[in-house]
C-alpha cells in the first residue's frame, strides 16, 4: 500500500513537471470571450450609441506572458461586420487570426461568430488589438499585456505597479456616418471633437472634468505607463507635468532607456514608460496634444488625465500642467524619434541583415482623383485618394488570402512595383496635375521565404504632405535610417545604423522624408501594410506582402480554421 502511494506522488511528480515544461517551453493558452455591441456613452455633454467590446471603451485588457497563446471568441451581436486585429503581434505562420478585412478575411457579419487563435513568440511588453474594419475601431480596441517569459524578467527593475494609458479619438457624430459623408463628398473627413486618455477627454472639455482619469500614485514609488495611440488621424506629444519618463520599450521590443520630459508616437506605436513618483505630493496633469506637420485640418485640442499623489496635503485648485511641444515642432519630434535604440543585449540580440536581398523603393503620396463636372469637395473639385508607388489599393470582394491559398484567379495581381514609375523632385512645393492622379488596383508584392528585404519609404508633397505611420503586419522590422529630402541610394546608406536600430513595427514616415526599413522574410503568409491614419487607409494607402511557403513543414502557412467568415 505504502509502496503505491510513493508510486502515485512520483507520477503526480512527475506529470507536474512535465506540465511545467509545456508551460515554460511551450506556453500557456488563454481564453476571452468579445461580444461586439452597440452601449451608450455619454461624452462632451451627448449620449450615443457607440460600438464596444463587452460594453468597455477602451475595451478589455488582454494578458499573457512571451511565447503564450491567446484565443478571443467573437461573438457579433451588433448589426455592423467586424474584424480584430492583434497589431504587432507576428502570428507565425498564422496570418488566418490577423484580422484585416478583405486581406486576410471576410467579416464577421452580425450574429457570427469567430475563433482567433493569437499565437504569441518573441513579443514582450505592451501592444493593443483593435477593430480593422471601417472605422470600427474609434472605439473598438484595448490593450495587449505581454509579460516576461517564465522563469525570466524584466531588463529593468519591477515598477510598483503597471498603468494602461491609451490615447484615443471621440466624435459627437455617428464615426461611420462621418466615414460615409467623407467619401461620398470626395473631401476630408470631419475632425474630431476631442482627444481621449483611457476613454475620457478630461479636464479641458465641456462637460468632462468629472470623468477626467486620474492616477493614484504614492510618493518614492516607480509605475510603469503603458502607453498606446489609438487615435484615428493624429501623431501625439505626450508629458507629464514637472516628471520624467524613461522609454524603455516600443511596439513590443525593448530599448535603450531614454530619459526625457515629453515622447512622440503615432497611431499604431506602443511605449513601455517608467515613471518616478519623486515629486512634492500635488496634482499634475498628463496631457497630450497632437503633432501635426502637414497643411491639413486637424482636431488642435488637449487631452488630459491627472496624476494624484496620496497622502494628506493641501491640493491645488488646478493641477500643474506640463510643458508639450507646438503641434508642428517637427525638431521636437525628431529629436525624440532619432534617440531610440534596440536594447540589444545578450539577453535581448538583434538579428539585423547586413545583406539584402530584395530592394524597394515607395513613395507614400496623397493624390487626387477627377470627379465628374469637378463636383466633389477635394482640391479643384477632385476626389482625394492616396497611394503607395502611385497605387491606390483597391479592396477585392473575397480576401485575398483565401484566394491565394485556394488559387482563385483574378482576384488580385502580384506585379506591385518595386520602385516608383517615375522619379522626380517627391519634395518639391509643385508638381504638374498630370503627376497627382494614381491608378487604382489591387497589387500585392511577393516575397521569396527567408529573404532579406530593405524597404524605402519615400515621403512626397504630393496634394498634402505630412508624416505617415505606416505599419506591417505579420513582422517587426529595423528603422536603419531616416531623413529628410529626397532618399540618395549611393549616400543615404552609409549613415545607416546596423548595430542598433529600433525595431518597431510602425515607423513614422517624416513629412518631405524618408525612411529605411530592413526585415527577414520569414514568416510565411498574407500581410497588410498601410498607413496607420486612418482616412489614408480608407483612401488607398496600403499593399499586400505575400511570403511564399519554405520548404519544411515548420516554414508553411498553417491550415485555415474551420469556421473562416464566408465571403459570400
Amino acid at each position: 500500500m505504502g509502496l503505491g502511494k510513493n508510486l502515485l506522488s512520483e507520477i503526480l511528480g512527475l506529470v507536474f513537471l512535465l506540465g511545467l515544461f509545456i508551460y515554460t517551453v511551450l506556453g500557456k493558452t488563454h481564453h476571452y470571450d468579445f461580444v461586439f455591441k452597440a452601449a451608450p456613452y455619454t461624452r462632451l455633454c451627448k449620449t450615443k450609441n457607440i460600438m464596444t467590446i463587452n460594453g468597455q471603451f477602451p475595451g478589455p485588457t488582454i494578458y499573457a506572458h512571451k511565447g503564450d497563446t491567446v484565443i478571443v471568441h467573437l461573438h457579433n451581436h451588433a448589426t455592423e461586420n467586424l474584424t480584430l486585429h492583434w497589431h504587432g503581434v507576428k502570428q507565425p505562420r498564422n496570418p488566418w487570426s490577423d484580422g484585416p478585412e478583405f486581406i486576410t478575411q471576410c467579416p464577421v457579419r452580425p450574429g457570427g461568430f469567430f475563433r482567433y487563435n493569437i499565437i504569441l513568440s518573441s513579443e514582450e511588453g505592451t501592444l493593443w488589438w483593435h477593430a480593422h474594419s471601417d472605422w470600427t475601431r474609434a472605439t473598438v480596441h484595448g490593450v495587449i499585456v505581454i509579460y516576461p517569459a517564465n522563469g525570466t524578467r524584466y531588463p529593468f527593475p519591477n515598477p510598483y505597479k503597471e498603468v494602461p494609458i491609451v490615447i484615443g479619438e471621440w466624435w459627437k457624430s455617428d464615426v461611420m456616418e462621418v466615414l460615409e459623408e467623407a467619401l461620398q463628398t470626395g473631401g476630408e473627413p470631419n475632425v474630431s471633437d476631442a482627444f481621449t486618455i483611457n476613454g475620457q477627454p478630461g479636464d479641458l472639455y465641456n462637460c468632462s472634468k468629472p470623468g477626467t482619469f486620474r492616477m493614484l500614485v504614492m510618493k518614492g514609488k516607480t509605475y510603469l505607463l503603458r502607453l498606446v495611440n489609438s487615435a484615428m488621424s493624429s501623431e501625439h506629444f505626450f508629458s507629464v507635468a514637472n516628471h520624467n519618463l524613461t522609454v524603455v520599450g516600443m511596439d513590443g521590443s525593448y530599448i535603450k532607456p531614454i530619459t526625457t520630459n515629453y515622447v512622440m508616437i503615432t497611431p499604431g506605436q506602443t511605449m513601455d514608460i517608467l515613471i518616478q513618483a519623486n515629486q512634492p505630493p500635488s496634482l499634475y496633469y498628463m496631457a497630450a496634444t497632437p503633432y501635426s506637420s502637414g497643411n491639413v485640418s486637424f482636431d488642435n485640442t488637449i487631452t488630459t488625465a491627472i496624476l494624484r499623489y496620496s497622502g494628506n496635503y493641501s491640493q491645488p485648485s488646478s493641477p500643474t500642467f506640463p510643458t508639450l511641444p507646438n503641434f508642428n515642432d517637427t525638431r521636437a519630434a525628431t529629436n525624440f524619434t532619432k534617440r531610440l535604440r534596440s536594447l540589444a543585449d545578450d539577453d535581448h540580440p538583434i538579428f539585423v541583415p547586413l545583406t539584402i536581398d530584395k530592394h524597394l523603393i515607395l513613395t507614400v503620396s496623397v493624390n487626387t482623383l477627377s470627379c465628374p463636372g469637378n463636383s466633389c469637395q477635394g482640391p479643384n473639385g477632385s476626389r482625394l485618394s492616396a497611394s503607395l508607388n502611385n497605387i491606390s489599393f483597391q479592396n477585392p470582394t473575397i480576401d485575398i488570402l483565401q484566394a491565394y491559398y485556394k488559387g482563385i484567379n483574378g482576384v488580385f495581381d502580384r506585379d506591385f512595383p518595386d520602385a516608383p514609375p517615375l522619379i522626380f523632385n517627391f519634395t518639391a512645393d509643385h508638381f504638374p496635375l498630370s503627376l497627382l492622379t494614381p491608378k487604382l488596383a489591387t497589387k500585392v508584392k511577393v516575397l521569396e521565404y527567408n529573404s532579406t528585404v530593405e524597404l524605402v519609404y519615400q515621403g512626397t508633397n504630393l496634394v498634402e504632405g505630412e508624416n505617415h505611420p505606416l505599419h506591417l503586419h505579420g513582422y517587426s522590422f529595423y528603422v536603419v535610417g531616416t531623413g529628410f529630402g529626397n532618399f540618395d541610394k549611393d549616400k543615404d546608406p552609409l549613415a545607416y545604423n546596423l548595430v542598433d536600430p529600433p525595431k518597431l513595427e510602425t515607423v513614422g514616415i517624416p513629412r518631405n522624408g524618408w525612411v529605411a526599413i530592413r526585415f527577414k522574410a520569414s514568416n510565411p503568409g498574407v500581410w497588410f501594410m498601410h498607413c496607420h491614419l486612418e482616412r489614408h487607409l480608407s483612401w488607398g494607402m496600403d499593399t499586400t506582402f505575400i511570403v511564399r511557403n519554405g520548404r519544411t513543414p515548420g516554414a508553411r502557412m498553417l491550415s485555415p480554421p474551420p469556421d473562416m467568415p464566408s465571403c459570400y
